[in-house]
Parts: structure tokens; sequence; C-alpha cells
């Protein structure tokens, strides 16, 4: 209740309501705290809740994890297990470092608890990152996912090269890799979720490392199917689902013109809609495939409801905007009473 009436309106006052400004001031200060262990260990034990679980053979401390995207460059890495997070995913991190679209390019929709992004894979790249993970005290506490995506430099048809230097670059430094095909904000780059170029691109980076495919929500579940099939075949770990969307749907009155800015839609309207993705991939390998659920995830009953859809883990990104580490913990905890349905381990 706190950071809901006194903590959020004060960061989305930040930069006169600019949103990309206000998470850029947030990673600041949570950088900050991370170079203080009395108070991360003050708040670790405040928020960090106990639900272990083994899936694509890492053990978790609770199921709930930090979606890509919040943390693109690793600034603030240990300050999120000690708001409640079970593991951190970072990136998406690309080859070579780019500045992304342009500004704006972040946009809240506050009456659906809901952001746009068409932030287009903005970040420092893979060598800049490597470098801030060696010279980061390890463990963190929690496992570490890596989120990899296509340069926009790169043509399509470079694009598995052009993962594997970032793979590369990073292998040592992460417990799993998820492999970002789904992101509207790079042109083509969803085209790698066809069979042909997924089929390339896990031939090359399947190995010692669990890798994992992060797919789109507006996909067709004959197109899921056929990419699930490629991610079996290859020895993928594991599915994440879902990235934004580009459907409008579900948005309150308030909020549709705002909404209709170009970008990927994440939030409350995507929860039905990721939850139908991580069921149908569910059945669809017949739980062979541990599936990570993100999207919409923003109360305890919706992490609750992903986990029985199928999913081994979840992710938050949205709802920890709106409703912060609380939301956290209180996900973790819901985690911990459910009877997991998706893979405990692989």
């Amino acid at each position: 209740m706190i950071f809901e009436r006194v903590v959020r309106p004060g960061l989305f006052r930040v930069g006169g309501g600019d949103a990309e400004a206000a998470h850029e001031w947030t990673l600041g200060r949570l950088g900050a705290l991370s170079r203080r262990p009395a108070a991360l260990a003050a708040l670790r034990a405040r928020y960090l809740v106990r639900a272990p679980r083994t899936v694509f053979g890492v053990e978790f401390p609770n199921p709930v994890g930090l979606a890509a995207g919040m943390d693109k460059d690793g600034a603030a890495l240990p300050a999120w297990p000690a708001l409640g997070f079970g593991f951190v995913e970072v990136g998406t991190v690309t080859a070579h470092a780019q500045p992304g679209n342009p500004r704006p390019r972040l946009f809240r929709l506050r009456d659906s608890e809901a952001v746009v992004n068409r932030m287009g894979f903005n970040n420092a790249g893979a060598p800049a990152l490597a470098a801030r993970l060696a010279a980061l005290p390890r463990p963190i506490g929690v496992p570490l996912g890596i989120s990899l995506g296509k340069s926009k430099v790169t043509p399509l048809e470079d694009a598995v090269g052009d993962y594997l230097t970032a793979y590369r670059a990073l292998r040592g430094h992460g417990d799993y890799f998820a492999v970002n095909v789904s992101s509207p904000n790079t042109p083509g780059l969803r085209a790698l979720q066809d069979r042909a170029h997924l089929d390339a691109l896990l031939a090359a980076l399947v190995g010692e490392k669990p890798v994992l495919v992060k797919i789109a929500p507006d996909l067709t579940e004959p197109a899921v199917a056929e990419l699930l099939e490629v991610c079996l075949a290859r020895g993928a770990a594991g599915v994440i689902a879902t990235n934004t969307t580009l459907s409008r749907d579900g948005l309150a009155p308030t909020d549709r013109d705002r909404g209709a800015q170009t970008g990927g839609l994440s939030g409350r309207p995507l929860a039905a809609r990721a939850r139908e993705v991580v069921s149908f991939v569910h059945r669809e390998t017949g739980g062979r495939l541990p599936i990570i659920g993100v999207g919409g995830i923003v109360d305890p009953d919706d992490a609750a409801r992903m986990l029985d859809a199928g999913a081994s883990l979840v992710q938050l990104y949205t709802g920890f905007i709106y409703r912060g580490p609380a939301l956290v913990r209180a996900a973790a905890r819901a985690a911990a009473t459910a009877t997991p349905v998706g893979v405990a381990s692989r």
C-alpha cells in the first residue's frame, strides 16, 4: 500500500511523467543500493520467499523472476534478489551496442495497468555486459538468465552469426540463455520464429548451457506447434511465453488513444492470452518443455493461474512497475502453496 500510495506516484512524476526517465532514475537508485551489502541483506530478509524448485537443471530459490527489459545492461543486479526475485534475466543484449529507437518510446497506460514500448533493444552490447558481469561479485544469490537478440545492423541472413557472437561473449556468465526472436520492435526479427530460421539458430546455440526460446503471443496455434517441434528436435531447454503483443484488446477506454502508440503492449490486458499460449505449449509438448510464463501478472492470483496453466516459473515486469516488491513476495508465496503443473526438472 505504501508503494502504491506514495512511492509509485512519486516515480510516475519523475522526468515530468516520462516513463523512461523514471525507469533510468530507478535503475540508478537500485545500482547505488547494490553497493550497500547491509541494506541488501535487510531487504532480502523481508522480501525473499523460499519456494525452491529445479527447472532445466537449474536450482531456483523461488519461481518468480524478473523479466528481460527491466535491467538490460545489468546495472543493478544485486538489488533484484533483495527485492524478492528468485531469478533475474538481463538484456535483451545484442552483439553490437545500439541506441534503440528514438524517444519517446515507453508509455504507461495507467487505467489498464499496462505499458507500450518500442525500445528497440537499446543496450551497451554484449562485450560491455560481459565486462560488467566479470567485475561483479558472484554469485548474486539467484540464477542469472541472459536474453539475446539480433543487432539491428545485422541482416536477417546473418542472424545466426550475430547471436553466436553475443552468446560467446557471455556464455561464462549466464545460468541460462533466452533467444529473443519475438520482439515486435526490431524489423524482421519475428521471422526468426519460422522453422528454417529457428532451426539454424538453435543448431548453433544449443550446447553447454540451457537455451530457451521466447515466443510472441500473436502467433497462431499451428505456428506455435511448428516452433515447438523445432525446439524439441534441437534440444532447447524450454520456452518463455510470452513477449509483448501487437494487439490492443482489453485496454480501458481511457487508454485507447495513448495505447495506439506503435510498439508492444505488456501488462494486465495480455494476461489471458499469455496463459492461453502457456496452456497450449504445455498440452502440445506433453509437459516435455519447461515454460517460463510471463505476461499480465499484476497480482498473486495471476501468478498462481500461470503456474496452473503449465508454467514451471513466472516472470514479472509491468506488474512490478505498478505494484512494486510486495507483488514479488506475494506471488512467491502463492507459488509456494501451488501444486506445479509444469515440468519440475529436465
